[in-house]
């Protein structure tokens, strides 16, 4: 189905393997843009490329994401490994609750694995800024909207 280092540590660890299988789907995705994608049944599971299909459509505003984080490299220079690995962990962080730094994690490790000497670092703080952006983003409203019942009880 997919290639992966036999020395890997994650290498019997299902949802890594299902990261790596979808990471080298996106991949090949970012060659393939235009052309309508045929996934193979008895390789890619109905429910994968349904999946698949949902993160293609969100790909201007991950890559949008990816850009206003990343601004000293514009997309067009982005490593495409980086870049798939980065769309599908911003992904999967909207859609299932996975704690974010198991995420940033699973990307390092990713990109250890398929990318360049640098993916590693440059994913990490990519998605560093992104997914704890978010959660402060969330704390914060939290923290804003407890101020405010504060306030409310002190002025009675």
């Amino acid at each position: 189905m997919y290639f992966l280092d036999d020395d890997s540590p994650a290498k019997h660890d299902q949802r890594h393997e299902h990261r790596v299988f979808l990471m080298q789907l996106l991949f090949a995705h970012t060659f393939e843009a235009q052309a309508v994608q045929y996934f193979d049944p008895e390789i890619v599971s109905a429910e994968d490329a349904q999946l698949l299909e949902k993160i293609k459509l969100a790909v201007p505003e991950l890559d949008a994401e990816i850009a206003l984080h990343a601004p000293e490299r514009p997309l067009s220079e982005i490593n495409k490994v980086d870049l798939a690995i980065m769309r599908l962990i911003i992904f999967e962080s909207r859609l299932k609750k996975t704690p974010k730094k198991v995420l940033i994690d699973e990307a390092v490790e990713l990109a250890k694995e398929f990318g360049s000497e640098t993916s590693a670092k440059f994913v990490n703080g990519v998605l560093g800024k992104i997914l704890f952006k978010e959660s402060e983003t969330h704390n914060i409203n939290k923290s804003d909207s407890k101020a405010k019942k504060k306030d409310v009880y002190e002025q009675n």
